[in-house]
């Protein structure tokens, strides 16, 4: 099967709140959610469910990285 790299869905990892650890990753379509995506997933570290938000995949580190003002 060939790899369609013309599709908009992109590769986004998704960290912790609490721990701040990349567990899950995921596509999603930039074009219908431009905003970061917060989904409450289960943490295995912490063994309970908490709050994951978005973050890019080729980040080095397993931390959400800090806006800028």
């Amino acid at each position: 099967m060939a790899n369609k790299n013309n599709t908009k869905r992109k590769l986004v990892g998704l960290v912790s709140e609490e721990s701040g650890n990349r567990t899950y990753y995921t596509k999603k379509n930039t074009m219908n959610t431009p905003d970061k995506l917060t989904l409450k997933k289960y943490d295995p570290i912490l063994r309970k469910h908490v709050k994951y938000t978005e973050t890019k995949k080729n980040l080095g580190r397993n931390e959400v990285k800090e806006k800028k003002n």
